[in-house]
């Protein structure tokens, strides 16, 4: 009777730690996209915020998301303008692919990185687990 008490118990706890882990996993989160459409141009209404989350320069972001959809694009305030229609989606698949290229640590998978200028070489050093490597692009 006891064993199975014992077990009883341990599945349960069992239970909760995979749904705890399942939470924190991704502690990081981009906030979602604020598109808003004006003739054949898009405005990313929260632009400004993606900086701040990311913990990297505007005009490098602004830069990427401008190769990346092949279109001018500029800031106006906390905006920033596109030219051509873009969806929603687009945003935020461009910005999962900034996250995976320029901020998340290849070693630990931590976004807690910076990154750091040595000779015209760009290195992400990641504040968790101090793994450097080097950045293959230029909009870090």
């Amino acid at each position: 009777m006891a064993k199975s008490d014992y077990e009883k118990l341990l599945k349960r706890i069992e239970s909760n730690l995979s749904d705890d882990k399942k939470g924190s996993a991704s502690r990081f989160e981009l906030p979602p996209v604020d598109v808003m459409w004006e003739g054949q141009k898009t405005f990313l209404r929260n632009f400004a915020e993606f900086p701040k989350v990311l913990r990297r320069d505007p005009d490098k972001i602004l830069q990427y998301l401008s190769k990346e959809f092949a279109v001018p694009a500029e800031r106006i305030g906390d905006k920033a303008m596109f030219i051509g229609k873009r969806d929603p989606d687009d945003f935020t698949r461009l910005f999962q692919i900034y996250v995976k290229d320029y901020l998340e640590c290849p070693t630990c998978k931590s976004p807690d990185t910076k990154v750091v200028k040595e000779n015209r070489i760009s290195f992400l050093i990641c504040e968790a687990c101090g793994a450097k490597s080097t950045l293959k692009g230029k909009y870090a």
